[in-house]
């Protein structure tokens, strides 16, 4: 088991080293990126820009717009611009470097952890990534055990009484609440408990209240739920339904099967014969889909969430980064987004083996 985690740990460097490498050459040629936007904003502003040198402390460089008839820049939007001003601009954004030489810099410093410094923020990336991770860690977290925590059992009292009233009424309020979009859902429960319209139950804004670090240790535990309530709950509404209908057509086609019958045959219990024969079997595919379900609650599933509840977490941070082009950013919230999906998947293997010790993923040549 050592060795196999040791192999598998080993076998993020080249995975993280593709992804990254991958990335950089598509964003590379994207149309778009900080040199242009600034060329853009130059254009906008007719004359003169100030904006912030990256890597300095509070440092400012004030551009001027000098028009020339020709220029053959092949930036979109400069032909009538300075040439020497587009180079200073270049230089500003680190692209006066050749495309091997910022790549090679780019692998050399995500080796040591240095993100750099975002194009437009006076943050380290670092900085703002652990700025933002209580958020996306809290969405993600609570939503994926609360999904996980109702699912499987009610996907497990479906499937014992399948086609009952109790299977069929539920399957109906799963289906209800699977057609309702999450960010829909999440303005539903804005209006009537976050003081849209009815009640003012919920507050609306941020993690924590802002005295949050005056409050006893009961009182912050009270009030980060507090804060945390309504999110978590639009997150739920949307992301049971497929958990709760794998799980009972897993056990469902478990149930069918011979060894079933010959447990049955031998005096054992139908609790027995569930929990002992039937779970091991059937939690395989659940705990296959674990890492998707987590990621996509993790990141991707929490952005309209973020934005609805005035939440600054790391999908709002990727999402704003990647309209931006800021680069450091970017690069900096995919580097952890795959670091952490790796990481999962070899959690999910782990949990394989404890659901089912059959599994052996030592004796596998890998």
């Amino acid at each position: 088991m050592v060795s196999y985690i040791l192999r598998r740990l080993l076998l993020i460097i080249p995975t993280l080293l593709g992804i990254l490498t991958i990335n950089f050459f598509i964003i590379q040629a994207a149309p778009g990126g900080p040199v242009e936007q600034m060329i853009a904003r130059l254009e906008a502003t007719g004359e003169s820009a100030t904006v912030r040198v990256a890597g300095s402390d509070q440092a400012e460089l004030k551009i001027s717009v000098p028009k020339i008839s020709n220029s053959n820049s092949s930036y979109r939007g400069a032909q009538g611009l300075d040439p020497e001003m587009v180079q200073e601009i270049e230089k500003l954004y680190g692209f006066d470097q050749p495309l091997y030489k910022r790549y090679f810099k780019l692998i050399r410093d995500y080796l040591t952890f240095d993100f750099g410094e975002s194009f437009y923020r006076d943050k380290q990336v670092v900085d703002l990534l652990f700025e933002k991770l209580p958020v996306s860690i809290s969405l993600g977290f609570w939503s994926t055990l609360i999904i996980y925590l109702v699912s499987i059992p009610l996907g497990i009292a479906k499937a014992v009484r399948h086609g009952s009233r109790f299977d069929v009424w539920s399957s109906s309020l799963i289906i209800i609440g699977n057609a309702i979009p999450v960010f829909l859902f999440a303005v539903i429960l804005v209006v009537i408990f976050a003081g849209g319209t009815y009640f003012d139950w919920f507050p609306l804004r941020g993690l924590t209240s802002i005295n949050f670090a005056e409050l006893t240790l009961w009182g912050k535990v009270v009030d980060y739920f507090h804060h945390l309530a309504l999110p978590v709950t639009a997150m739920v509404i949307g992301g049971f339904a497929t958990l709760t209908m794998l799980t009972k057509n897993s056990f469902l086609d478990e149930i069918g099967k011979q060894y079933v019958t010959t447990a049955r045959a031998k005096g054992l219990s139908r609790t027995q014969v569930l929990y002992g024969h039937i779970f091991r079997n059937a939690m395989l595919i659940i705990v296959a889909g674990f890492p998707a379900a987590f990621i996509s609650m993790f990141f991707a599933g929490s952005l309209l969430i973020e934005v609805i509840f005035s939440l600054d977490g790391l999908g709002l941070l990727g999402f704003e980064a990647t309209i931006g082009r800021d680069y450091p950013v970017m690069f900096g919230t995919l580097y952890l987004f795959t670091l952490i999906g790796l990481l999962t998947n070899l959690l999910s293997d782990l949990c394989y083996m404890l659901v089912d010790p059959r599994i052996d993923f030592e004796a596998r040549k890998f």
